[in-house]
């Protein structure tokens, strides 16, 4: 039973973010709800090929999962020019509608599946170096937390990866400050200028 815990805890780290795994009597069921809702149905054969196979047979089970539509061969990574695209975005975006209604808007943007593997610090240090470059040379942008914080969090949930976006209060002098925090970090800082200011709205899973 364990073994079998962990093999489906590893298949579906293989088909995160785009698909969810449940163990069935006769093997598993992988549903996907992308673009169509469809369910797959693997063989208890095929579970255990995971545990007990070769690594040959384990790679011919992840190729089969590819054609299939259901896994990628790598996971998203948005490039430079990409996350300054989605800054830029989401600043007018907060500029035409208002902040309250795009984090209402943010479940249409944000999946609300996350691979079953962890954000490592790294990748999510890359990305805050991306968001503060853009925001701090763009004079449209102007170092708007709140569109820092949404294009954060957007475009980790994309990747599949859990993370939370904030909204903070601060009493004296008072002032409001938004951040995302994935892994440890936060873009922006939590705590601008060694301000600290106590979260009020807290949003996780796609806007939920």
């Amino acid at each position: 039973m364990a073994e079998e815990t962990d093999t489906l805890a590893a298949i579906t780290r293989i088909l995160s973010p785009y698909c969810r795994v449940t163990r069935t009597s006769s093997g598993a069921l992988i549903a996907d709800w992308r673009r169509r809702t469809r369910f797959l149905g693997m063989t208890m054969t095929d579970v255990q090929n995971f545990v007990e196979g070769s690594s040959g047979e384990r790679a011919e089970l992840v190729t089969d999962l590819v054609r299939a539509g259901c896994a990628t061969v790598h996971r998203k990574v948005y490039s430079d020019v990409e996350v300054g695209l989605w800054l830029r975005g989401v600043h007018l975006s907060i500029r035409t509608m208002g902040f309250g209604r795009v984090l209402r808007l943010l479940s249409l943007a944000a999946p609300v599946y996350a691979r079953a593997d962890t954000p490592s610090v790294e990748e999510v240090a890359r990305l805050k170096r991306a968001v503060r470059s853009h925001s701090h040379r763009s004079w449209f942008v102007n170092d708007d937390c709140k569109a820092e914080a949404v294009t954060a969090f957007v475009l980790l949930r994309r990747c599949g990866l859990n993370a939370v976006l904030h909204v903070g209060v601060r009493e004296h002098p008072f002032s409001l400050h938004a951040w995302s925090s994935s892994a440890g970090v936060c873009i922006p800082d939590a705590d601008p200028r060694g301000h600290a200011y106590a979260p009020v709205l807290s949003i996780s899973c796609g806007g939920q």
